[in-house]
């Protein structure tokens, strides 16, 4: 008798976590908050032997919106800024609202950036919205073309 009151108290204790536990499965934050945006540095001017400052060539800037992917944590969809033919920005209008989403969304647009493709390997851990990303990514790139 001495030990169940320990036990008891112990185990409601215990479950505590477990009831306050809020799963994020199925939100999905839209284009209203503040995306996930990394953009690669514009080249600058420089000054010739003479003085004068020569001003880098222009490019066409196209921005393009990948498809919009649902998965079992939400929604993924890309924006993707082209700078000529060259991936100069990604920002991401909807990703899930989990924590893995959340880490993984900038090592995903790091790695974009550095490719300057869709071919980029998934995230540990946020697998499914690697996934998803790659294929909205990839929909903006051929969308670009078209």
């Amino acid at each position: 008798m001495k030990r169940v009151i320990p036990v008891l108290v112990l185990s409601v204790a215990g479950l505590i976590p477990v009831w306050r536990y809020e799963p994020s499965i199925g939100t999905t934050t839209s284009s209203a908050s503040t995306p996930a945006t990394v953009t690669t540095p514009s080249p600058t001017a420089t000054s010739s032997s003479s003085g004068s400052a020569s001003t880098p060539s222009t490019s066409s800037k196209k921005v393009v919106q990948g498809t919009a992917i649902n998965t079992s944590k939400g929604t993924v969809r890309v924006q993707v800024t082209f700078e000529g033919d060259k991936i100069s920005t990604v920002s991401m209008l909807q990703q899930p609202n989990h924590p893995q989403t959340t880490a993984a969304v900038p090592v995903l647009i790091e790695e974009t950036l550095k490719a300057q493709s869709s071919k980029i390997d998934t995230v540990s851990g946020a697998t499914i919205t690697s996934d998803a990303y790659v294929q909205s990514l990839q929909a903006a790139i051929d969308a670009k073309g078209a």
